[in-house]
This record gives C-alpha cells, structure tokens and sequence, in this order.
C-alpha cells in the first residue's frame, strides 16, 4: 500500500514539474494566434445617399467590404473589396472612423470602418458569386433588411452617435 502512494505521489511531482511548461505553451499560443481583421465603408454620394450591398450568403444590408489579406494595407483591401463588390474606385484618401472588435466571431476579429466620400463609380455590378446586390439608398430611407451593426455605423459616423468599440 506504501508503494502504490509513493507512485501516485511521484507522479503528481511529475506533472507539477510540467506546470511551467504547460503555462508556457498556453501563453504562446494565445499570443500567436492569428487575429482577423477586416474593412468596411461608409460611401456617401453628394445626394445624402449610402451604398450597401447585399450578400449570397448571408441575410440583409450591409456596408460594403472585407477580409484583409497577409501583406495588404488597410487602404488596399478597402479600394479591392469595393471594386470587387460595387464596382466603385475611392479617389483620394478614405476617413477612418474607427475600428470595432466583432465578437459575434470572436475575440479576435476586429473591423475597421472608413468613410469615402470622394470615389468614382460606373454604376451596380452584375450579381455575381458574392454579391447579389449593390445599390445607393437615401439616409433617410434607407432599405427593409440593414443589419444591426450598419444601422450603428451610420448613425455614430453621421448622426454624431456615441462610438461602441464592438460592432
């Protein structure tokens, strides 16, 4: 009986003598775990109207945008994901109106919204594999089905809303 002891007490030490290690490994991996980060903007035409587009894949208006991939900019993924998904180019340089952390994906997905107000645009793409729709709304009128977090995008970045760090 004094034996069986002496194996459950020795390998107790041993998995103590793992704790460090065990930590170690657990901070590594929360510090290398890769965040996301994507883009969303906030088009204005001079008529007070704003672009959103509607996805193939998911339900609702939204802003237009995206993923930004490894080794692109900020300004880089905007320009693509809204030539991508309106066919629209930003002239000049976009404002940044904040970055949110999402967390109905996580707690390290973050978007960062800018405001482009000088852009040129040729008119709505052809529906495509992504996109079913992307158009111009009123502020005032703006379509049935815009999401939550658009809804809350425009009214901070226009109506001077107090700013949540989440989207």
């Amino acid at each position: 009986m004094h034996e069986a002891h002496d194996d459950a007490a020795e390998h107790r030490s041993g998995w103590l003598a793992f704790r460090p290690l065990r930590w170690l490994l657990h901070r590594f991996f929360l510090l290398t775990r890769a965040m996301t980060l994507g883009v969303r903007a906030i088009v204005l035409d001079d008529e007070e109207q704003v672009l959103l587009v509607k996805h193939t894949y998911i339900s609702g208006w939204h802003l237009p945008g995206g993923g930004v991939e490894i080794g692109e900019t900020l300004l880089d993924a905007l320009a693509k994901e809204l030539r991508e998904e309106a066919g629209l180019m930003p002239i000049g340089l976009p404002r940044l109106h904040g970055v949110f952390l999402n967390r109905a994906l996580g707690r390290r997905d973050h978007v960062a919204v800018f405001v482009v107000e000088d852009f040129q645009w040729g008119g709505p793409p052809k529906p495509g594999r992504e996109i079913a729709e992307a158009a111009f709304f009123p502020l005032a009128r703006l379509p049935e089905g815009v999401t939550e977090p658009t809804r809350r995008r425009l009214a901070e970045a226009l109506e001077d809303g107090v700013v949540s760090p989440f989207w």
